[in-house]
């Protein structure tokens, strides 16, 4: 807890959380929305073509998937740890904000094994099983992981 207040504490978290100006927590709670459109709506491209939306369009087309979708994890990861440090004490002890975080964790980590599957297979058409179960996977636990975060606001005082 003592790890919480100090973070909590920092300048930059009074900042985020306190200022009145645009730039703090309207700015950052506003790149984090958009970081996080880009970031799901891409993967979700790219999982609908795995499971069989523009079967005529070869995988290779969907290469520019992964760098929008690393540049959007990018985004959320600076702009997530700022909302985070302006309310730790908050969040950081919220069992519902630890089963988003675990979400998001999840989703990510089915972008490995499904950008892996599209590098091997660049001009392939037809999709493996194994490849559309992780599209669903990842369909799954990103719109939890959003469900989760939305659910925050109801569920843990702020």
């Amino acid at each position: 807890m003592a790890v919480l207040n100090w973070l909590e504490s920092l300048p930059l978290s009074v900042w985020v959380h306190e200022s009145p100006s645009v730039w703090a927590q309207p700015t950052v709670l506003t790149l984090h929305t958009m970081g996080m459109a880009v970031l799901v709506g891409a993967s979700w491209v790219l999982d609908l073509r795995l499971l069989g939306v523009s079967r005529n369009v070869p995988l290779s087309a969907f290469r520019w998937v992964f760098r929008t979708v690393a540049i959007s994890l990018i985004v959320n990861l600076v702009t997530g740890i700022l909302l985070f440090v302006a309310r730790a004490t908050l969040w950081g002890t919220a069992i519902p904000f630890l089963i988003k975080i675990i979400l998001v964790v999840a989703s990510a980590a089915t972008l490995l094994p499904i950008r892996s599957y599209v590098l091997r297979n660049p001009d392939q058409r037809e999709v493996s099983g194994n490849a559309r179960l992780l599209a669903i996977a990842s369909i799954v636990t990103w719109a939890a992981a959003i469900t989760a975060g939305r659910l925050l606001a109801y569920t843990v005082a702020g």
